[in-house]
């Protein structure tokens, strides 16, 4: 039984999967609907203080090594330059911009960490955004 949850709690962690593909994968296994919906939720969370704790650091430490430094340089600078972007034309409306940006559905809430880290916004209005997307 513990291993069926196992399942259903890494593949919440699979970017483009998520919770679409491990509550499919629950209801395979013959999983309860409740308990499998609260398991793929947070396993689809647990990436999300990781990546905006790290995902900057390991790309600002990469940028300078000889195999990977090349495209950490290029993630680093076109997420830059984006997020430049970005704010320029969201301004004050940067809280909406990400709400909206979250609401698609190719890889939520890591996205939403990922842009959060690159306009170097406060996590907290990040977060309420990731709720009412958790909600819709």
């Amino acid at each position: 039984m513990l291993t069926k949850y196992l399942w259903v709690f890494f593949v919440s962690m699979v970017p483009l999967v998520e919770l679409r593909g491990s509550i499919i994968i629950s209801q395979g296994l013959q999983l309860p609907v409740l308990s499998s919906y609260i398991v793929a939720i947070i396993g689809n969370m647990l990436p999300v203080p990781v990546i905006y704790l790290f995902a900057r650091k390991v790309l600002v430490w990469g940028a300078d090594k000889p195999v990977i430094g090349k495209f950490f340089s290029w993630c680093l600078e076109k997420g830059e330059k984006g997020g430049k972007k970005l704010q320029e034309k969201a301004g004050r409306g940067l809280f909406i911009a990400l709400l909206l940006f979250v609401g698609i559905p190719l890889p939520e809430h890591w996205r939403l960490v990922f842009w959060t880290w690159i306009l170097n916004q406060q996590l907290s209005p990040s977060c309420s955004g990731f709720c009412w997307q958790e909600l819709l």
